[in-house]
């Protein structure tokens, strides 16, 4: 079947771009995130397309005044993977790895947006994300991270807010990981259910650093990177990261967390970072038991919801996956600065360099 996509020069095997390979949790998806430096307004945004399944969603997410609104789509691809609509959420590609518009028009649930994202540092490819269940490949993904600045505006009730001082990051991540409904037969090799996921991408005045961890039970990193750009720059990976949690006592979320990240020529640059509040990832789809990604909902699906931060109990399975907003110190060679982003967090299971030995224990 042949779609708009094939009329650029993209493809990458013999057949249209409307087939994806062979597995059927291939996935394609859109992710940011901004923020006023102060904390004050956050917003978050996600779409994904889902071939296989031919579904396409997105959601988009405000937290201001401790509330989190969350506004969810999902429609059906129809093979067409360049229609990046869904509902009231599109997705626009201005300028390919520099500028990316993000549109929503949904009066009725008193959200709107026209943002753009204009990036400060080159995007970063990360190491490729591969992981087997035994015989079955459970991922298989790449994934670039950026930083950038905000252009333009987000409505919330009403209220109108210049996106003007806004920093925040992007992603983009292909490839294969659990999406739609779960496979109804078990795998004898699955084991227990763990997963270690640390994501933290910092803006400072004149930089910006990454880094992320996938963690065994046992500590031993399986995924992990670090990097700092300069402005306008690519980022220099480093060859030596480590990162150190402590947790808030009740939960399996950070109370702190310092990374240590050491270049080629031994000099080391630190991270100290201290989170204000919680952004819960389930207002994009993340583990959410109605909007989860690729989810079937006919040909188009509206919904919405939210909740006030503070009423969220820490120790609910669908509340551990989370984007803690805060301040991060780096600490190198040029001096101390400081700077904002998030410490991304989702830890279950057993870890034993953090004490974890369940599925759900806390601190």
């Amino acid at each position: 079947m042949l779609t708009k996509a094939d009329d650029y020069p993209i493809h990458q095997t013999p057949e249209p771009i409307a087939y994806s390979g062979s597995h059927r949790n291939f996935y394609d998806r859109y992710f940011f995130n901004g923020y006023l430096p102060d904390g004050s307004l956050f917003f978050a945004a996600a779409l994904g397309v889902y071939p296989h399944l031919n579904v396409i969603d997105a959601s988009f997410c405000i937290v201001h005044d401790g509330i989190q609104h969350n506004l969810h789509a999902s429609r059906l691809l129809a093979m067409e993977r360049l229609d990046t609509r869904v509902g009231p959420i599109e997705v626009e590609v201005i300028e390919p790895l520099q500028v990316l518009r993000l549109l929503v028009d949904s009066a009725a649930h008193g959200i709107k947006a026209d943002l753009r994202f204009n990036a400060r540092v080159a995007a970063l490819e990360e190491p490729r994300f591969t992981r087997r269940t035994g015989s079955m490949m459970s991922m298989d993904s790449t994934r670039m991270t950026q930083n950038g600045t905000y252009q333009g505006w987000l409505e919330l009730d009403g209220k109108r807010f210049d996106a003007a001082q806004m920093l925040g990051t992007r992603d983009r991540s292909w490839g294969i990981r659990a999406v739609g409904l779960g496979d109804p037969q078990t795998n004898p090799y699955a084991g227990a259910n763990q997963f270690y996921w640390l994501w933290a991408p910092f803006n400072f005045d004149d930089c910006a650093t990454f880094y992320h961890l996938n963690d065994d039970a046992h500590g031993k990193p399986w995924n992990t990177s670090g990097a700092i750009a300069e402005l306008g720059g690519e980022a220099q990976v480093m060859s030596q990261v480590r990162s150190e949690l402590t947790f808030t006592p009740g939960t399996r979320h950070a109370a702190t967390a310092r990374i240590e990240m050491t270049d080629d020529a031994d000099n080391v640059s630190t991270l100290e970072f201290r989170p204000q509040w919680h952004f819960y990832m389930k207002g994009l789809g993340y583990g959410h038991p109605e909007w989860g990604h690729g989810l079937y909902h006919g040909e188009l699906e509206v919904g919405f919801d939210q909740f006030a931060l503070a009423d969220m109990a820490p120790g609910d399975p669908g509340n551990l996956h989370i984007q803690a907003f805060g301040t991060s110190t780096l600490t190198d060679a040029q001096g101390t600065r400081t700077g904002t982003g998030v410490l991304e967090q989702l830890i279950i299971g057993p870890h034993e360099p953090s004490g974890f030995k369940e599925t759900l224990d806390l601190a």
